[in-house]
């Protein structure tokens, strides 16, 4: 009895101790590997951004040295009262909805299905993730060659079974829809990839233990495999919700934001005010807006993450 006793604070005293003090210079092998990287964030990103920042606040243009004369908040006020900017908004938005619920969900499909397969898995793997690796201009000259009037392939498919095509890029209410199938025939797979790796990590001891209790596939995954992915389906939300605000590159060849502006994205809207104007100040301004919006969506995704931290 006096011996439990006496241990109990001897270990708890054990706990409180502080840890034994780091041997001096242990930190810097560690800071010489990071100096590097520190330097290219700072001269590439952290940099850029600062000054981005500030351009934002004067009247700064490319075929004037310096950053021009102080506008304030001009800018930003120009920007928030200009319909060019909330259209490019708005096809922003209206390409994120297209695009995000079957990204998510076809590859969580896909995802499942290729969970299943006992043997050949990594074809799945490789077929679905083969075309995220093409670069965006292979990609869109491939779909620009199916789109084609008179000469591409989904037109001539769809002519064979007697069905009229629409002209796909050049029909404003097409248009977009055709972007976002080509960005999800494209992207698919990394979300595909995302979720495999997710369903390596759920026990496979749960579904052993439902299957004998008489759970059948269905109820398995809205069960066990759906709760367990949890973090995983949330992580993938975020960064294609992310990816989708960010669209560029498909638009921008695609259609060159056409038909009537019908495409226009915000960064290509940043583009044509700061390289086809001039005007880099107001450029930077709409910049920085817009990255209120991905921080907006970034503040909700670490909302979400900690409160399924704390129900776990």
């Amino acid at each position: 009895m006096t011996t439990s006793q006496t241990a109990l604070p001897t270990r708890q005293a054990m706990d409180d101790d502080p840890p034994p003090p780091r041997p001096r210079g242990q930190g810097l092998p560690a800071a010489g590997f990071l100096t590097p990287f520190l330097l290219l964030y700072v001269l590439f990103i952290a940099g850029p951004a600062l000054y981005g920042l500030v351009m934002s606040f004067f009247d700064t243009s490319m075929v004037k040295p310096g950053l021009s004369g102080f506008a304030g908040f001009g800018n930003y006020t120009e920007a928030l009262q200009s319909a060019d900017f909330w259209s490019s908004l708005w096809h922003t938005i209206w390409f994120t909805i297209l695009t995000t619920p079957p990204l998510i969900v076809l590859a969580l499909v896909l995802a499942l299905l290729a969970d299943r397969v006992k043997h050949g898995r990594w074809f799945f793997r490789l077929a679905f993730f083969v075309p995220y690796v093409l670069p965006s201009a292979v990609v869109a000259l491939i779909w620009m060659w199916l789109y084609t009037p008179g000469l591409g392939l989904i037109e001539t498919a769809l002519t064979k079974i007697g069905l009229t095509s629409p002209n796909w890029l050049g029909d404003p209410s097409w248009a977009m829809p055709s972007l976002a199938v080509t960005t999800l025939w494209w992207t698919l797979g990394f979300n595909f990839v995302l979720f495999l790796a997710g369903l390596q990590e759920v026990p496979r001891e749960l579904y052993e233990a439902s299957s004998m209790d008489g759970a059948g596939p269905w109820q398995q995954i809205r069960s066990i495999t759906l709760p367990m992915l949890g973090r995983t389906l949330t992580l993938v939300a975020v960064l294609q919700v992310i990816a989708s605000l960010k669209v560029f590159d498909q638009m921008y060849i695609m259609t060159s934001g056409g038909p009537n502006f019908a495409t226009r994205s915000v960064l290509q809207y940043v583009y044509d005010s700061g390289f086809t104007n001039f005007r880099i100040g107001y450029a930077s301004a709409v910049s920085m807006l817009f990255f209120l919006v991905v921080l907006a969506v970034s503040a909700v995704w670490f909302a979400i993450v900690r409160r399924q931290e704390k129900e776990v």
